[in-house]
């Protein structure tokens, strides 16, 4: 209890701190989150209309995915140099892979008979592209884009490591002067914008789905 009430104190006592921390944190996230939906989703679509490029695709981001985090903002870290940018990147690295195989399954998993239909009453590829199989496959992408998200507010606390900001510097000035108090104090908000984050993209999920049924 009185551990409790010490932490309550620090982040009322540091309150202007914490919240110019937070919004560092999660304008980290919406920047990166942001790249790899303009990236993420063209790659998905091109995926779909070329098959032979599919596995490439889904491979690349598969095997960006699987570096581990510090060693991956290590090397950015040498060529874009200490600071967000690094950061960034990375975090745009790490939200490819579910946004783009989400979107590729919710694009493949749309009826070829409404395809069949829609070109019957004579839409064109780019039409039903964006008449039918991005608005039926809005859910997958939604779903992407919560995966992205809860991925992305993780490996952005550790983005002090290369000189970025964001909740992360409480946890590795925490971690440096074995505070516990310091560490939980970072630790706790970026497990609360996960779960923020994770419940408002679930929200809009549901939602699109009802729209899509």
């Amino acid at each position: 209890m009185e551990f409790l009430t010490e932490l309550m104190q620090y982040i009322v006592e540091n309150q202007s701190e914490m919240l110019s921390l937070t919004v560092e944190h999660i304008l980290l996230v919406m920047y990166g989150v942001a790249l790899a939906f303009v990236v993420g989703v063209p790659l998905a679509i091109l995926a779909v209309k070329v098959e032979r490029l599919a596995p490439v695709i889904l491979s690349t981001a598969n095997v960006l995915q699987n570096v581990p985090s510090l060693a991956m903002l290590a090397i950015l870290m040498l060529y874009f140099g200490l600071g967000n940018t690094a950061v960034i990147i990375g975090l745009f690295f790490y939200s490819l892979l579910p946004i783009i195989r989400n979107t590729y399954v919710g694009l493949q998993e749309v009826d070829g008979n409404l395809l069949d239909a829609g070109k019957g009453v004579g839409m064109n590829s780019f039409q039903l592209l964006t008449k039918v199989q991005i608005p039926l496959s809005l859910p997958f992408l939604v779903a992407g884009l919560r995966v992205a998200a809860v991925i992305a507010v993780g490996v952005a606390s550790i983005a002090p490591y290369v000189g970025g900001g964001g909740l992360g510097k409480e946890i590795v000035s925490g971690i440096a002067q074995r505070s516990d108090i310091k560490i939980l104090a970072g630790a706790i908000p970026a497990a609360l914008l996960a779960i923020i984050a994770d419940y408002i993209l679930g929200f809009i999920e549901k939602y699109a789905k009802k729209r899509t049924t």
